[in-house]
């Protein structure tokens, strides 16, 4: 596919999209899929996951979410999912994503992404910034900057192999990332009314049906 040319006017109704919903903002995930007409389903256990064609991992207490994943024997479903279709995670999904968290806790392992938790501090330290994300051009001309909410925010401290930065703040922190189909932000998009990553998210989901000829 042309990565140079934006796709604006994508058919959603068919997408069926799951957001994980153990513990964390799952809710506000919904809402911003329902907003750009995309089928979504609240995931909690492994069959959940049947006929989803992507799923969102979202922001919340990783060490809660992780174990949680444990207890209702979604972990390894969630990695077997990941590893063909896309998922996103915001925050702590974020978290649960990468290969290395410099913590004993569950993870997926699947982005080449290495993350530190609670970088900037307590909740008190959350913070907004705008961000420059260029990968967004592929669905919408709107050039402006994207709203980033930190809240207890991870950071990305290293990527290798096929991961790729998308976004840092100003002295260079890696706060979002990608590895083919999988995505990783610091922040939440969820929390604003910028639609932007949301769609960026199913235009990889439309690219990964694509590929499977759907």
């Amino acid at each position: 596919m042309d990565k140079q040319q934006p796709r604006q006017e994508v058919t959603l109704g068919h997408i069926k999209v799951g957001v994980l919903a153990l513990q964390g903002s799952f809710h506000e995930h919904q809402d911003m899929l329902n907003r750009i007409g995309v089928e979504v389903r609240e995931v909690r256990l492994p069959e959940h996951l049947e006929n989803l064609d992507g799923l969102i991992l979202p922001g919340g207490e990783s060490t809660t979410i992780g174990k949680l994943a444990v207890d209702f024997g979604l972990l390894e479903p969630l990695r077997e999912f990941g590893k063909e279709k896309p998922i996103w995670g915001t925050c702590a999904g974020a978290i649960l994503l990468s290969k290395d968290a410099h913590r004993n806790q569950p993870l997926l392992e699947l982005m080449d992404i290495t993350v530190d938790r609670n970088a900037f501090g307590r909740q008190i330290a959350s913070f907004e910034t705008d961000l420059d994300i260029p990968a967004l051009k592929q669905v919408s001309d709107d050039n402006a900057a994207f709203p980033g909410v930190f809240i207890r925010a991870p950071l990305i401290s290293s990527i290798a192999k096929d991961a790729e930065s998308l976004a840092a703040l100003p002295d260079g922190r890696i706060v979002a990332a990608q590895q083919g189909h999988l995505l990783a932000t610091a922040f939440h998009p969820e929390l604003t009314n910028d639609e932007r990553v949301h769609r960026y998210f199913i235009y990889l989901v439309e690219d990964s049906l694509a590929q499977q000829g759907r």
